[in-house]
């Protein structure tokens, strides 16, 4: 059975932030044209969904919705 343990999704949390917070960052710097409210919203979004993203996680490892057993899995 495969169990995801917590620093697994610490880590897959903080690399998509990571990728998303840039994204946020370029499209504030555009609209703005400051990087300073561009970093300033970036900042805000990436620690704010980043825990929301570990927390959906995490409620997620409790459900057992379509998980079967290591071996019930072909291949």
């Amino acid at each position: 059975m495969f169990i995801e343990k917590k620093q697994r999704s610490f880590l897959k949390a903080l690399s998509w932030r990571v990728l998303a917070t840039l994204t946020t960052f370029i499209i504030s710097f555009f609209i703005t044209g400051s990087i300073l409210f561009a970093s300033s919203i970036s900042v805000i979004e990436f620690f704010g969904k980043m825990l929301l993203y570990y927390i959906h996680e995490r409620a997620w490892e409790k459900v057992a919705y379509g998980k079967v057993a290591s071996e019930n899995v072909i291949g």
